[in-house]
């Protein structure tokens, strides 16, 4: 008669691959999904960063009008909140500690950007924008920092898929400040 020690060991369950792209089903299938991809921005081939602060800009300016300074506040704490609660199961689902398709981040805090720095024109948007993408893109100073110290799952994780945003939207606000005066 044989017993445990007489078999090969088990091999643990083999764990899913991680989600390289998401696709239109996984975005609807949790409504985390849909909030940290930015209600499909984060989708997008190429760029999906840079598309999501896009399409946070569209949204910025629909609202912009009815909008108060009240409002806007509430608007982006209870976005952070409720992001950081969507960051942080989307990268569980996805398997990766940040996707660059996770873009609520991105949105939430080029609404900051742009909140602060209204009104501006067209042109002060876009220098704004430009400032933002490439301060996120490069990862340098308080944006590495963020990024390295956070990395992770769970909601630390989360955090830190929202704070290095936050670092390069404010690395943007005190450009166009020190620019402004």
């Amino acid at each position: 008669m044989m017993d445990d020690t007489d078999l090969p060991p088990r091999e643990p369950p083999a764990q899913p691959a991680p989600m390289a792209r998401p696709t239109v089903a996984f975005l609807f299938a949790h409504p985390a999904h849909f909030i940290a991809l930015g209600a499909g921005s984060g989708l997008a081939r190429w760029a999906p960063g840079t598309v999501g602060t896009l399409w946070a800009w569209a949204v910025f300016a629909l609202l912009q009008p009815s909008m108060s300074h009240a409002g806007w506040a509430a608007l982006i704490g209870l976005g952070t909140l409720i992001g950081w609660w969507a960051c942080t199961v989307t990268a569980v689902h996805m398997r990766i500690a940040d996707s660059g398709h996770i873009v609520w981040d991105e949105v939430v805090a080029f609404w900051l950007v742009l909140w602060l720095v209204s009104p501006t024109s067209f042109w002060g948007q876009l220098y704004a924008f430009a400032l933002f993408r490439v301060f996120d893109a490069v990862k340098i100073g308080p944006m590495a920092w963020a990024d390295r110290t956070f990395k992770g799952f769970g909601p630390r994780g989360g955090f830190g898929i929202l704070l290095d945003d936050f670092a390069a939207a404010l690395c943007t606000l005190l450009v166009i400040a020190i620019w402004r005066f």
